[in-house]
């Protein structure tokens, strides 16, 4: 392991981006989800899930997932799909359980996640199986970190090897120490203080090298400096759209598309003038639950 470098200052980002860009980073073509057939809602583990134990239409969760699955075609990217597995209702969540990347061998890895709910950690080893089938590397957390929930939190700057690591809730800040030296990677540590706001791809959308789309109320002063230093564009979405229509759990293609669920005009608008382009899709059911587009899919190599 190298030494870890975990940003939580401007200053010390500054001082980051003044000794030169972080390494390039190729990104990631193929899409990885997971079949829906045991989605449900069967508890409470963050806000979005109140009042909706029991309420998942499996008829249309199926068709939105497959709709979602079709629109990452349509933009040219290969979809593959690990089965949905009885018991683990939130596994269609797949940006939750790995954060992937890619060695300077060429090798592609994975570090598996920690999961803070109990439920939640029966879905790690299919993930680690069907990864480890693929030719991945697997990497592991030291027993010392708590809890860290994957590219739910740990979000990669685009092209660049440098992550941008949300914590808080569901993943323990110390977790970004042992990443960022695991990896000889810098992750930027962004404090997250809405209680809405659960994982960093529910607040935060990287949508380009210089670009990304958030909700403001989700970060502390200092982590909103942090953003601005890293990015020369920040589009802001209000807290409505944030929370009602899930503006910020898009996904941007190759920095040019984005990805979005329907129903956010504001954020929709601030996207186009900036020159994205915009694909509207619905995810409603699996909102239920407190999870979108971002949510629903992991790019993979």
């Amino acid at each position: 392991m190298t030494e870890a470098r975990v940003i939580c200052t401007s200053a010390e980002l500054a001082t980051l981006l003044e000794g030169g860009p972080p390494v390039r980073r190729p990104e990631p073509q193929r899409v990885l989800m997971c079949t829906p057939d045991f989605f449900d809602v069967v508890d409470v583990k963050n806000a979005f899930m109140e009042g909706n134990i029991g309420s998942v239409d499996r008829v249309k969760a199926r068709a939105q997932w497959e709709a979602l699955g079709c629109t990452f075609e349509a933009a040219g990217h290969e979809v593959l799909a690990i089965p949905g597995v009885q018991g683990c209702e939130d596994m269609v969540f797949t940006a939750n359980q790995v954060l992937p990347g890619m060695g300077d061998d060429g090798r592609p890895y994975v570090v598996l996640s920690r999961m803070r709910h109990p439920s939640r950690r029966n879905e790690i080893p299919f993930f680690r199986d069907w990864f480890e089938a693929n030719g991945y590397r697997i990497l592991e957390v030291p027993e010392s970190v708590p809890y860290f929930e994957g590219q739910g939190d740990a979000i990669w700057h685009p092209g660049k090897r440098m992550l941008w690591g949300g914590y808080g809730q569901r993943t323990s800040v110390v977790a970004y120490e042992a990443i960022s030296a695991m990896l000889d990677t810098p992750v930027v540590a962004l404090e997250l203080v809405h209680p809405s706001f659960y994982h960093l791809d529910t607040a935060f959308c990287a949508l380009s090298n210089d670009a990304v789309l958030l909700f403001p109320g989700a970060f502390s002063k200092e982590g909103m400096k942090l953003i601005r230093r890293g990015f020369e564009r920040v589009l802001e979405v209000s807290e409505h759209e944030a929370t009602k229509g899930f503006a910020c759990n898009a996904h941007a293609l190759d920095g040019r598309t984005v990805i979005i669920q329907r129903g956010s005009p504001e954020a929709v608008a601030r996207l186009t003038g900036a020159g994205f382009e915009v694909v509207e899709v619905e995810t409603g059911e699996f909102i239920k639950s407190g999870g979108s587009v971002f949510c629903m899919k992991m790019m993979i190599y």
